[in-house]
């Protein structure tokens, strides 16, 4: 089939003639990957990016970028996780973060997610959202890792590009408990996709900016 439909749209023989035989199986094979590629993408939808404010433009600005895999761009997708509109589920093995729309779809997020040591499960709902937020390292991670001592005892790292957190914070309570875990974004946009962090859900700086504008104070949040 997917033959038959390159002969329709690129008139094979006559191209065959024109360029040549090696030029041509090169031509077939990057063809046929791009309509394979969008065949298997059908119920996949680009999302486009959130305005940004103009403090947001000029600090994601000063963010490193990087092209991460495609697969971990931000799409619109069918909804694999069965929970209502509105709950944030969290798949750390696939590296993915779902935001359930209603009539069964989701927005689907590449992120990086806690090493196999630090990561947690569980469900939580959103107890706090905040913008650029103030950094303080945990406890256990001053113990891991003691030159960050000095930003405890300068009350916390502001926000802005240096800032581990990122444009955005979501902190998960659990009850009025907060369990010390963030779906945050990143100034190391190449860790996407990997298991890198303290325990935390990292995202795109444009991807958390997205989600904090999609989400409510109290939504349910799955980590699977």
């Amino acid at each position: 089939m997917v033959i038959n439909r390159l002969r329709a749209l690129i008139g094979l023989n006559s191209i065959m003639i024109q360029f040549g035989t090696n030029q041509m199986r090169l031509a077939l094979a990057a063809i046929t990957a791009a309509l394979l590629l969008s065949g298997c993408n059908a119920n996949y939808a680009r999302v486009p990016d959130p305005k940004l404010s103009t403090r947001d433009a000029d600090l994601v600005a000063m963010v490193p970028r990087y092209e991460v895999d495609s697969t971990y761009n931000r799409y619109e997708v069918d909804d694999p996780t069965g929970q209502p509109a509105g709950t944030v589920v969290v798949d750390t093995r696939s590296k993915y973060l779902y935001f359930v729309l209603p009539n069964r779809k989701a927005i689907r997020y590449g992120v990086a997610t806690g090493a196999e040591a630090f990561g947690w499960t569980g469900t939580a709902r959103i107890g706090s959202l905040q913008e650029w937020p103030r950094w303080h390292p945990p406890a256990d991670m001053i113990q891991r890792w003691p030159h960050l001592k000095p930003v405890v005892d300068a009350g916390g790292l502001p926000g802005g590009a240096d800032n581990p957190l990122g444009a955005r914070a979501l902190y998960l309570y659990q009850g009025n408990k907060d369990t010390l875990y963030r779906i945050h974004g990143t100034n190391e946009e190449d860790k996407i996709g990997q298991s890198v962090s303290s325990g935390c859900i990292r995202m795109r700086n444009i991807d958390v900016i997205d989600l904090y504008n999609r989400v409510k104070m109290n939504s349910k949040v799955v980590v699977l």
